[in-house]
């Protein structure tokens, strides 16, 4: 049968009368395209119940590739300057060391607070008080405050500010108040601050504690 047959049986078919009981009946032509169509629909249903978990599985496992490679890549140049960082960290120490070391630890306190009454004594200023007041503890130092209260002329007040801020120790000074005492001279209120390092193994125990 020639293939203008075929195709003129499958124009003049009805396929509203088509039985799929009557299949043996039907064109040739038409009995293909239902195998081929059958033979699509089967792979079609095979890719999808076997093939699409492992496309799926293979794209996670090349995101995953892509991933690892990022962080090879990112180790390898670490590792590549680690000499480099090493450097780094010991300057760093090294620095942090020098810092801890001007930072006056708790029995140290009272002798701080002796110097600063030197300076002002050296200065000539009356001392109306140096209080410490209670500590203010952070996650890695301890902040100790006191209120200072001195009198005197101005330029011996500045020569005081300026002896207290040149002390080996770090001490910073806030909310200055200066007034007239009436007798020609200036009282000279204000908030000193000094801090204590407190240590990796102090912070954790406190940490660990109730």
């Amino acid at each position: 049968m020639t293939l203008a047959a075929e195709l003129r049986r499958l124009r003049e078919l009805d396929w509203g009368e088509l039985d799929i009981k009557e299949a043996g009946s039907w064109p040739v032509s038409l009995q293909w395209l239902c195998c081929l169509l059958v033979l699509v629909l089967t792979f079609s249903g095979l890719y999808w119940y076997l093939g699409a978990s492992k496309a799926e599985e293979l794209r996670g496992a090349r995101q995953e590739e892509a991933r690892l490679l990022r962080d090879f890549r990112g180790k390898a140049a670490q590792v590549a300057n680690l000499s480099g960082l090493r450097e780094q960290v010991e300057a760093l120490d090294a620095r942090l060391e020098g810092l801890v070391a001007m930072l006056p630890s708790g029995p140290e306190i009272p002798s701080l607070i002796d110097d600063i009454s030197e300076a002002a004594l050296d200065n000539q200023l009356s001392i109306d008080a140096i209080r410490l007041q209670p500590p203010v503890e952070q996650e890695f130092y301890v902040g100790r405050p006191f209120d200072i209260r001195v009198r005197g002329d101005y330029h011996r007040l500045g020569s005081f500010i300026s002896a207290v801020a040149d002390l080996p120790r770090v001490v910073t000074l806030h909310d200055f108040e200066l007034a007239p005492t009436g007798d020609g001279e200036l009282a000279l209120s204000m908030l000193a601050r000094t801090y204590s390092y407190r240590s990796s193994t102090a912070t954790v125990e406190q940490q660990g504690e109730p």
